[in-house]
């Protein structure tokens, strides 16, 4: 039997190479986020003919309470269990607190956090009904420790590691377990249209932003893979992860040990 996994905002970057991982895993996935439609269509066949397993996409739009719950619903209608839910979608903004847009303030709490409540809302009570689930909350090193000019960000993802545990806690004899993953700096398509506006908001070259910002608190002065944080994943939705619960790991290439 194979499970069936959710992976919001894995039409690229991390919850791609998540959602990709969890297909060669044997699982059947439901991918979600936006981009053009043509271009996630190939991605869909191409992971479907690849793992062998049922991959279907759902369009909705995490600042939609509705459209989120409809993710849930036609997931469990179509592939028949709601076994994982991984809760990725995310968008960044980089500006000082008093300068930093009101409507962009609402979109990252909604999309990086209100967004996370509203898919387990709808998804624990199937879970529940089954005896059994994995609820992974991809947060961030910025869930433990601050930046200078990503205030929403890290409020947002501070937020999702109390939300974590909060679930957790409630779950705790229900079977289902619930974690976060907090990578450090990776080179996807979000961390690269920050450095211009970091660069900018800092008065520095790009290369300074990558080297003496992005790095400085990575240790291992070494961006963190989308392999890295998907292997990640397939290990907290293993047997071998039952009895971890309401915590996080870290992926930050020891940028958090500091």
């Amino acid at each position: 039997m194979h499970r069936t996994v959710i992976v919001t905002g894995s039409t690229s970057g991390i919850g791609l190479a998540i959602a990709q991982a969890f297909a060669n895993d044997g699982c059947n996935v439901m991918l979600n986020g936006f981009g053009d439609e043509h271009d996630i269509e190939d991605t869909r066949l191409l992971m479907e003919a690849e793992s062998g397993t049922r991959v279907l996409y759902h369009p909705a739009d995490m600042t939609k309470p509705d459209e989120i719950s409809d993710l849930i619903k036609t997931t469990h209608e179509k592939m028949g269990a709601v076994d994982v839910l991984v809760n990725n979608a995310g968008v960044q903004h980089v500006a000082p607190v008093e300068e930093f847009p009101p409507e962009k303030w609402d979109q990252i709490i909604a999309i990086n956090l209100t967004s996370a409540f509203h898919t387990m809302r709808a998804a624990i009570p199937l879970m529940k009904a089954a005896g059994k689930g994995r609820i992974i909350n991809i947060a961030s090193a910025h869930g433990l420790v601050a930046s200078p000019y990503k205030s929403a960000y890290v409020a947002a993802k501070h937020g999702m590691i109390g939300l974590t545990k909060s679930a957790a806690l409630e779950l705790a004899e229900t079977g289902i377990t619930v974690n976060a993953i907090c990578p450090g700096y990776v080179l996807t398509s979000l961390v690269e249209k920050q450095i211009p506006d970091n660069a900018k908001a800092r008065g520095i070259s790009e290369d300074e932003v990558k080297n003496d910002v992005l790095l400085r608190l990575q240790a291992t002065k070494d961006f963190v893979t989308v392999e890295d944080i998907a292997a990640t994943a397939i290990f907290l939705a293993s047997d071998a992860a039952k009895q971890i619960t309401g915590t996080h790991i870290s992926i930050d290439g020891g940028w958090t040990a500091q």
